[in-house]
Order: structure tokens, then sequence, then C-alpha cells
């Protein structure tokens, strides 16, 4: 029995009504504690107790992506842990690689609350964030404080974003701070242009204006960490073409697909009780089930422009191995997880991993770098 899903999720969904934001920051701050006592009881021994029922190591999972090995292909979404209080910790909750942030060069508080809504009727979250964490120069110092203490260490990216303060001419130099003081740090990169909570941002979705970003970060660069841009799912597929393009000119790693949606077509959910408004009034992205299909029917068009060449990480409405297999099949070599972990909990990993291998069997497939875009072929 999964103590998650059965008591602990309803006491907090309905029992205390307690801001989900709040909860996030509880939740963050006690893996912090453990991360910080790891070496000491009763931390070791919670932690050890994780590992056992979380993790599972199995070679057929494991995958070699820009000459960097992932154990498996379930990581950890950005937006869960901006600013690495967790960093290290990860690994015990069976994740294949994590990734930190959004990060950006200044400390920002992001929007004003509340900006963070559960919507359980569409197995969905509605956030309006805003980017907020403690800038690049905190989370650089984190990184290096516990670079190797993970007991199991797994593949960190790093997610870098604009600084609101920051105008959007000068959005090439505010990412290059960024890279610059954390490049040593992350095991790749990803440059997230397509949040709905930052005024302007998706603005530099636009080709000349990515190209603008990429140039400045790849200069820097000289092709030593993998780079990746971040998409936005409400994209035509013109503009999603055109982002291919410049992602192939300026030889990125691949592309993160994708962020939240500003669309609310199809919910459920008709008000927000916090506020009392229509969630078509409410500002913010949508991530979950709501998610799902348009961020497997992106990855599949990329998949298939690109003929498979350009890495892909799936990412929107995963809960199950059947939509961990979903995006894998149209195309995507890893996938990321963050409001499934929020409705499924933390032996939800587990589970998607457990079902992946089983899938692998049914398709006579020996491992599942051999599944990625394996359906995409025959569409």
């Amino acid at each position: 029995m999964d103590i998650y899903r059965s008591a602990v999720r309803p006491i907090l969904f309905s029992g205390l009504k307690a801001d989900p934001e709040f909860l996030h920051h509880q939740t963050l701050e006690t893996l912090s504690w453990l991360d910080r006592h790891r070496l000491t009881p009763p931390a070791n021994w919670i932690l050890a107790r994780f590992q056992q029922s979380c993790c599972l190591q199995d070679p057929r999972l494991e995958q070699t992506l820009w000459g960097v090995r992932f154990p498996n292909p379930v990581g950890l979404a950005a937006g869960f842990d901006k600013d690495g209080a967790a960093a290290s910790i990860w690994p015990n909750f069976g994740f294949g690689f994590a990734e930190l942030g959004t990060v950006t060069e200044h400390p920002q508080p992001g929007n004003p609350r509340p900006r963070l809504f559960r919507l359980p009727l569409d197995s969905a979250v509605l956030n309006r964030m805003g980017f907020n964490n403690q800038g690049a120069a905190a989370l650089a110092a984190k990184l290096s404080s516990v670079r190797g203490s993970a007991e199991a260490a797994i593949p960190t990216g790093i997610n870098l974003g604009k600084s609101k303060v920051t105008p959007l001419e000068e959005a090439p130099a505010d990412y290059l701070a960024s890279f610059q003081l954390l490049k040593d740090l992350g095991d790749y990169f990803a440059v997230n242009v397509s949040s709905p909570n930052t005024p302007g941002l998706r603005s530099l979705q636009d080709a000349s204006q990515l190209a603008g970003i990429l140039d400045a970060l790849q200069q820097e660069n000289q092709g030593l960490k993998p780079i990746l841009v971040k998409i936005a799912p409400d994209l035509e597929w013109e503009a999603i073409a055109q982002v291919i393009e410049v992602a192939q000119t300026y030889r990125l790693a691949g592309i993160i697909a994708t962020n939240t949606t500003i669309s609310r077509e199809g919910l459920k959910t008709d008000i927000i009780q916090k506020t009392g408004n229509s969630v078509k009034e409410e500002a913010g992205g949508i991530s979950g089930a709501p998610l799902r299909q348009r961020s497997t029917e992106v990855i599949r068009f990329i998949w298939q422009k690109t003929q498979g060449k350009l890495a892909i990480i799936g990412s929107g409405g995963i809960f199950t191995a059947d939509d961990a297999w979903e995006k894998i099949a149209a195309g995507a070599s890893v996938v990321q997880v963050y409001t499934g972990l929020v409705y499924e909990g933390p032996w939800m990993v587990r589970r998607l991993l457990e079902g992946l291998l089983q899938k692998l069997e049914e398709r006579g497939l020996g491992s599942i770098s051999e599944a990625v875009g394996i359906d995409a072929m025959n569409v």
C-alpha cells in the first residue's frame, strides 16, 4: 500500500487545506535537513529507507546522452527545487537526473501570493511563481558545497531564466552571467524562454531573439557543456520548426518539450477556491494531465523534423508508466516529472521504472534507448 496516496495526500489536499506553496516549502526544508544531517541518525536511516523503497537499478534503463550517463530516464523537472535545497537528496528517491532552477542572475521574490494552486479535478497545478529564487551566485555556492556528497550521484541539469529587472534587449547578457557562475557545476543547461510568468519572456522564443541568447552562451561554452532550450506547448508548428532550426544552427544538445500551458481548454475546474475567480481569469501556467497530449504531440513533431538527431527531454502530464512510455516512444530520450510527483508521491518514480521495464519486455526491446521514437517512426 502506498501511504502517500492512501493517507498523506487526502490529509494535505482535503483535510488541512494548507497553502500548496507552504507545503512545498516545508517539504524542501525537510529534505534540506535530511541532506545536512545525512551522515547522522535518524537522517541516515530515513534516507536509507527511501533509497531501498524508491530506487530501481537495471542496466536496460541506462543511457548515455552527450557523454553523460543517465542511470534511468525519469528525472525531476525544473521548478521543484529552484535553489538546490535538496540537490544531493534526489538520487535517494530513484530519480535518474534532476534539473534545478529556474535560476536567474539576480535574486528575486517572484510574483505576489497566492501564486500556486492545485486543480484536483484536472490532476493539474496552476502556477504563476515568477522565477522566485535566490540567484545564480547562491545556487553556485550551494552546489559547490555539496558537490560529490551524494551516495549515488545523478546528472544535474540547471535551468536558466531571465531576471525580471533585466530588459528583454539585455537578455543575452543576463543568461550569460548566470551561465558563467554555474557552468562548472551542471551536467547540462536549459535555456528557459517559455515560462508564462515573467513579462515578455515568451517573446524570446522568436528565432531572432533566441539566436542572440544562444550565440552569447555558446561563445562562452565552446562546446563544453550540453545546452538545451525549453519551449512552450502553445507555439504554432511553424514557430516550433523555427526553434528547431535555431537549435541546429547553434548546435544545441536538445530541446525540452514542454513548459506549462496558458490554455484553459477542457478544464473541469471552474472556480479557484482560494481567490473565488474563474480559472480562466487567473494568470499562470497549467501543468499536469491537461498538458499530456499536447506535449507528446510536440515531442513527436520535433523527433520527426530532426529525424531523431536532436535529443528531447519530455515533460508534461506524466503520472503513470503509460504516460512516460508514450513520450519516450514519441521521441523523448528521457522524461521529467513535477505535477505527477505532487499527486502520486515519492514512490512514483519506482512505479514508472517498473512499468517501463515491463513495456520493454512486451515490445521485445533490450534497452530504453531502443524505444526512443519507436512509435513516431510509424506515424
